[in-house]
């Protein structure tokens, strides 16, 4: 039988989707999703009434679309700064609740009240006002997920200036590319990070990124390795002597001001910089953790992620948009061991905790895995992103861990989203694995190669009407965006990725188009071969890859990693395995267990660079890789 959340009647009766809900008499959530894109304009106003979400100016109009779907224009004439949703009201409210919990790996722990972040934000936006930083500037986040971080996030968006993120792994390479594209104006950035005990230099790396960004005027360097840092450059200003000023008003912003760039990893070409704004990414990301992860006042969210990573912005703003706790955990969620993750949630009460299936599955590889001693009873709502899961490890955690009493909200959209595309809401029952149905507000759809809809048939997922947090093109690219997003089916948003909806309206995501194979004229999505995979005991996780067949268009080649302790070469009872569950025609040609799967930070697998190690061609970008590296070790295994 398939695993299945079942909300009780209390936990509808107090979640935030109900009253939003019945404050606009939709008797379901049903309806309350059909009316959310019958009028995308009543629904996000909605959303801002409900949330409390303040505006300076009122907007005279919540969306005009006269330039089409493609450009719309979202609270016309509205003026507002994050700062104001995010900080001030509760600075004001409540300045002795914590509004950041960082932890390090090595368990040190530091706070930070509404009360006291507000302050910090003062300090560092006079600083950076000093140095010349102002309205429409860049200004480059190279941190880890460290209070600062926030700070910084604050200061630059109290100013006016444009946030650009980057992944605390980028080599400098990465780096340069991103703030040359931005005509970045300043870069904050740590000495360094510390992951599996070992510090890790960052500022060296943006040094050598500099050569190439004559933009950059200004360095902050924030100490964060213990000693105060040396500046090495005429341009370095440290952290915490930024100089002294007036760090003026909250700049007032219009509705469409940008507040961030993010980045987009390509497989060819340059990254793509998604434009997000003050009103848009507020908006979105304010309703995703008040309706789809049920977060109030004062509850603790915690997603273990990185700035460079579209959760690591919406995790701030959206948590301190709704008067949340952000709790940062800084290093790898497996030292000292496997129980990090459940430590956390105990040590710091967390309501809503945050994992990927790649997370999960490690976790369980660890047959003497205890967890009797951690009282998870303060966990809420756990949120998943970034992959499929597989059904023994989602159950696993829903059931296993979390005695059926917490959905997982099954979380899917994407850089230029600015959130959700799917998601479940917890007062639904939720299949296993499934991703439940369309986000309130997104007209969502899965179409065939004609741009059809389709049902109980993998197709491509597309949008038919705008939303908020929706990317204001590519910085510098119109062209480039309206390519990417807007030219497979006119009128239409394709994201890229291939979708089922089933007989009972459930939702799965089958993954990226370009990773989806096409054996014998029948698409095959990665996770069907992974999922039967996963069910040996000696398979901690695997990648499935479509390669050239003279016979098949394409074959199937399976690579798989090990459970610790694992014995024997099972390769060829995986190929059997697959064969039966799906038949003859969709056996792995090749089978290949190897050390490890190139990976993001954030745990997703990388199937392209896993196909261009096969095929001996070149991986694309890989510098939000965690472990490049293991692209050379597949490609000499199977290219000697």
């Amino acid at each position: 039988m398939v695993y299945t959340w079942v909300p009780t009647d209390d936990y509808v009766e107090n979640a935030n989707v109900t009253r939003l809900a019945r404050a606009h008499g939709a008797a379901s959530l049903a309806e309350l999703r059909a009316r959310s894109v019958e009028d995308i304009g009543w629904y996000w106003d909605a959303v801002v009434r409900d949330l409390g979400l303040p505006f300076r100016k009122p907007y005279e109009r919540v969306v005009d679309l006269s330039r089409g779907p493609e450009w719309p224009d979202w609270f016309v004439g509205g003026e507002l700064n994050i700062v104001d949703a995010c900080l001030a009201r509760w600075a004001e409210k409540a300045p002795g609740r914590d509004a950041v919990l960082h932890e390090a790996e090595d368990g040190t722990v530091r706070k930070l009240t509404y009360g006291e972040l507000a302050s910090e934000v003062e300090r560092v936006a006079a600083g950076l006002r000093a140095l010349g930083i102002g309205r429409g500037d860049a200004v480059g986040l190279f941190l880890p997920m460290i209070p600062e971080a926030v700070v910084a996030v604050y200061a630059v968006a109290r100013l006016g200036a444009v946030l650009v993120p980057l992944f605390s792994g980028f080599a400098p390479t990465a780096i340069a590319s991103r703030l040359r594209d931005a005509d970045a104006k300043a870069v904050i950035v740590a000495d360094g990070t510390v992951r599996r005990r070992r510090e890790v230099a960052m500022k060296p790396l943006l040094d050598e990124a500099l050569a190439s960004c004559p933009t950059v005027e200004h360095v902050v360097l924030v100490g964060n390795l213990g000693a105060e840092p040396e500046t090495t450059n005429a341009n370095d200003v440290l952290w915490s002597r930024l100089p002294a000023g007036e760090a003026g008003a909250v700049e007032a912003m219009s509705a469409a001001d940008p507040l961030l760039l993010a980045y987009t990893s390509g497989t060819t070409g340059k990254p793509k910089g998604a434009v997000h704004t003050h009103a848009g990414f507020l908006v979105k990301t304010a309703s995703e953790v008040a309706y789809s992860f049920d977060l109030g006042e004062g509850g603790v969210f915690c997603w273990v992620t990185d700035m460079g990573w579209i959760m690591g912005p919406l995790s701030i703003v959206g948590t301190h948009a709704n008067g949340g706790t952000l709790l940062l955990y800084e290093g790898s969620p497996d030292v000292p061991d496997l129980n990090r993750l459940w430590d956390l949630a105990r040590r710091h009460r967390v309501a809503m905790l945050g994992v990927s299936p790649t997370l999960i599955r490690t976790l369980r590889t660890s047959e003497k895995t205890d967890l009797s001693g951690f009282d998870l009873s303060s966990v809420h709502v756990l949120g998943s992103t970034g992959e499929p899961w597989d059904p023994d490890s989602y159950e696993w955690l829903a059931r296993d861990v979390f005695g059926d009493r917490v959905p997982i909200i099954n979380f899917s959209g994407g850089t230029e989203v600015g959130g959700s595309f799917l998601a479940p809401y917890p007062v639904e029952e939720i299949r296993g694995c499934s991703l439940g149905g369309p986000s309130l507000g997104m007209d969502v759809d899965v179409v065939d190669d004609a741009g059809k809809p389709v049902r109980g048939e993998i197709g491509e997922l597309v949008c038919r009407q705008p939303w908020p947090a929706m990317t204001r093109g590519v910085w510098k690219d119109d062209e480039r965006y309206l390519e990417a997003y807007w030219s497979t089916f006119p009128g239409m948003w394709r994201h890229g990725d291939y979708a089922l909806i089933d007989a009972d309206g459930q939702w799965f995501l089958r993954g990226r188009s370009d990773d989806v194979m096409n054996v014998a004229g029948k698409r095959l999505a990665p996770a069907e071969v992974e999922a039967v995979l996963a069910t040996h005991p000696a398979v901690a996780e695997s990648a499935a890859v479509g390669v050239p067949d003279a016979k098949k268009g394409e074959a199937v080649w399976a690579f798989w990693v090990p459970r610790p302790g694992a014995g024997e070469d099972v390769s060829a009872k995986l190929r059997e395995m697959v064969a039966q569950e799906l038949g003859k025609p969709f056996a792995p040609s090749a089978v290949y267990r190897v050390a490890q799967l190139p990976k993001t930070r954030s745990a997703k697998i990388l199937r392209r660079a896993v196909r261009a190690a096969v095929l001996g061609t070149d991986p694309g970008d890989l510098s939000g890789a965690e472990n490049p590296e293991a692209v050379a070790e597949i490609r000499s295994l199977v290219r000697p």
